[in-house]
């Protein structure tokens, strides 16, 4: 990593700068749960994040344009464009889960959309709806409508940022339903390039920012099983943890499960075998 400058840490990846123009983002195996980083690593963990995200900007190119430049041999890595960052995380909902849930039970909304009467845990929407939230540096993301999303991003700009993650999700869930997964929900990052295009960032699709559910066993009412860090949160959650700083250590078991969810989300939906991607990374791309 000699030619590159460590610039900054997330809760997940390392950024380099490689030059003016681009960046290096590595994907580690961290995992974080109610925004703590737990001391247990999940071993691959950053390798089907990056894998997945290239698989997925490959695919939505002609949807919007994505930062990806290049991935490296080491599966984890990607060489990506510089760019300007919209200030906040743009979530699309297909079914009403977490904080959309509690939103609604508490209000009969989120985000500003009046949602109909009766709706249960996990029901699917009548329409996937786009609820952007902030981008908080420390702390929890808060649901905003998007009257307040627009004085952060412009009016104008909102639309097209809405426009495309419906569009987004539409074009993934119809994928990943065809293979047995149910796109719940999930949250898009989008920066803007020298000419003040809008450009897909960060990841897209992964266990980690999304919500993946087994189609097989979805019945609305109830929490679903998932793909996702879901397994993680439910064990932490089992602790009586108080969710700050130090998180608890994970069990072998639940390191073995968590890696196990999240390697076979990447098998279903790219329909390669784990081995192969690790083997060739640029396999996903293809």
């Amino acid at each position: 990593m000699s030619e590159a400058l460590h610039v900054g840490s997330g809760k997940v990846r390392e950024l380099y700068a490689l030059d003016d123009e681009r960046l290096l983002l590595v994907a580690s195996d961290r995992i974080s749960t109610f925004d703590v980083v737990l001391p247990t690593e999940i071993p691959d963990k950053g390798r089907v994040l990056t894998g997945l995200s290239a698989f997925w900007f490959a695919r939505t190119a002609s949807i919007v344009p994505n930062h990806l430049l290049g991935l490296r041999e080491d599966g984890r890595s990607t060489e990506c464009r510089r760019l300007e960052m919209l200030p906040l995380e743009c979530v699309v909902r297909g079914y009403i889960t977490g904080s959309g849930w509690k939103d609604y039970q508490a209000t009969g909304a989120t985000s500003g959309h009046v949602l109909p009467e009766g709706l249960r845990e996990s029901e699917q929407l009548p329409e996937p709806i786009f609820t952007p939230s902030t981008k908080a540096l420390e702390g929890h993301d808060e649901n905003i409508d998007l009257e307040q999303a627009g004085e952060l991003v412009g009016a104008e700009r909102l639309a097209e940022v809405e426009r495309v993650s419906l569009a987004l999700y539409r074009f993934a869930s119809e994928h990943a339903r065809a293979r047995g997964i149910i796109i719940a929900d999930t949250k898009f990052e989008f920066g803007l390039d020298r000419d003040g295009q809008l450009v897909l960032a960060d990841e897209a699709f992964t266990p980690d920012s999304s919500r993946f559910w087994p189609a097989d066993e979805y019945e609305p009412g109830r929490g679903q099983p998932s793909f996702d860090k879901q397994f993680v949160r439910d064990y932490c959650e089992s602790l009586g943890w108080d969710k700050t700083y130090p998180g608890p250590e994970l069990p072998d078991d639940v390191v073995a499960g968590t890696r196990a969810r999240y390697v076979e989300a990447f098998e279903r939906l790219t329909e390669l075998p784990f081995d192969r991607y690790l083997a060739d990374p640029e396999a996903v791309a293809r």
